[in-house]
C-alpha cells in the first residue's frame, strides 16, 4: 500500500477532530468581518530553511470545509525549502480560508519540521549500513502525519502501533518471568511471519535473548563499548538495534558501530516546527 493511499484511508477522520476542536460551531470573528460569500486567495510563504512535508493534509483540510477550494502549488513534499519562498496560492471563499488557516498550517508546519529535524540526521547515515528509525513516541492522534514526515525526511518506520509486531520491553518480560520465557510465550502466540524483537538493556539479557531465538535485539541505553560486545555475542544470528536517548548531537558517534537499525524517539517527540504562514489575503470580486 502506498503512503498516498495510507493516508487517505486513515487522515480524514483526525483532520475532522482537528477542525471541530477548532471551529465547535461557528468561527465567530471571520462570521463577524466577512458575513457573506466572497472568492479571495492567500499565499503560502515559506519562513524559514527546511523540508517541506504534508502538503496533501494542508489542502485537505480546506477540502473538508469546501470542496471548491483550489490551489497552485509551487513545491512538493520533500523539496528543500528556504526563506521567503513562495510555495503556493489557494483559491476559495474567504471564509473557509479564515476557518482553516491555523489547522492546515499547523499540520503542515509540524509535519515540516520533523521532516526537516529528520533529514538533518538521515544525511549522517550516508555511506553506512545503519538505518535511521523512529519510534511510537508521537503525539496522539498525530502518529499517521509524523511517521508519514519521518519518511519524507529519509528515515524509516518502526512498527505503527501494537499490533503492527512484537517488541517485549522490559516490562513484558517482568510479566512474562525471564526473557527465554518472553520470547517462546511470543513464538507460541504470534503468527510464524512475525518478528520477535526484545529489549536487552546489559549482555546477559542479550545472550539470553540470542539463544532463545529473537529476531531482533534493541540495545537499550548501552555505551559504546557494550554495544560492541554486544554484537560480538549476537555473531550475526539477530538483527541489531541501537536505542536509548539517540539525538542530532549524539548518533554521529553510535553509526560507526556496526548495528543495523539505529532508533530516535526524538525524530518526532523534540522536532520544531518549520515556519510557515498564509500572507497577503485578498478578495478576488
Amino acid at each position: 500500500m502506498s503512503d498516498t493511499t495510507f493516508m487517505k484511508m486513515n487522515a480524514d477522520r483526525y483532520i475532522r477532530l482537528a477542525l471541530e476542536e477548532d471551529i465547535t460551531s461557528e468561527d465567530i470573528t471571520t462570521n463577524s468581518v466577512m458575513p457573506e460569500f466572497k472568492l479571495g486567495e492567500v499565499d503560502l510563504i515559506c519562513k524559514q530553511d527546511g523540508v517541506i512535508a504534508g502538503l496533501d493534509v494542508f489542502k485537505r483540510v480546506f477540502e473538508l470545509l469546501d470542496s471548491n477550494v483550489t490551489f497552485d502549488m509551487q513545491a512538493k513534499d520533500g523539496d528543500t525549502v528556504t526563506v521567503g519562498q513562495h510555495l503556493g496560492k489557494i483559491t476559495g471563499d474567504i471564509r473557509v480560508l479564515l476557518e482553516g488557516e491555523r489547522t492546515a498550517l499547523n499540520y503542515l508546519q509540524r509535519m515540516s519540521g520533523i521532516a526537516t529535524y529528520t533529514h538533518s540526521i538521515a544525511v549522517l547515515f550516508e555511506g553506512s549500513k545503519t538505518k535511521l528509525l523512529d519510534t511510537r513516541k508521537t503525539t496522539p492522534n498525530m502518529r499517521v502525519f509524523e511517521k508519514y514526515a519521518v519518511k519524507v525526511g529519509g528515515g524509516y518506520n518502526h512498527r505503527y502501533n501494537l499490533s503492527d509486531g512484537i517488541l517485549l520491553k522490559d516490562n513484558h518480560i517482568g510479566a512474562a518471568g525471564s526473557v527465554t520465557k518472553a520470547v517462546h510465550m511470543a513464538q507460541e502466540y504470534a503468527p510464524f511471519v512475525r518478528k520477535i524483537e526484545v529489549e536487552c538493556e546489559n549482555l546477559d539479557m542479550v545472550a539470553e535473548a540470542v539463544e532463545a531465538g529473537a529476531d531482533i535485539i534493541m540495545l537499550d541505553n548501552m555505551d559504546k563499548e557494550t554495544m560492541k560486545e554486544a554484537i560480538r555475542i549476537i555473531g550475526g544470528r539477530a538483527k541489531t538495534e541501537c536505542s536509548g536517548n539517540v539525538t542530532k548531537e549524539n548518533v554521529a558517534n553510535l553509526i560507526d558501530i556496526g548495528v543495523d537499525y539505529i532508533s530516535s524517539g526524538a525524530l518526532t517527540h523534540s522536532a520544531p516546527i518549520l515556519d510557515l504562514s498564509l500572507k497577503n489575503l485578498h478578495p478576488l470580486e
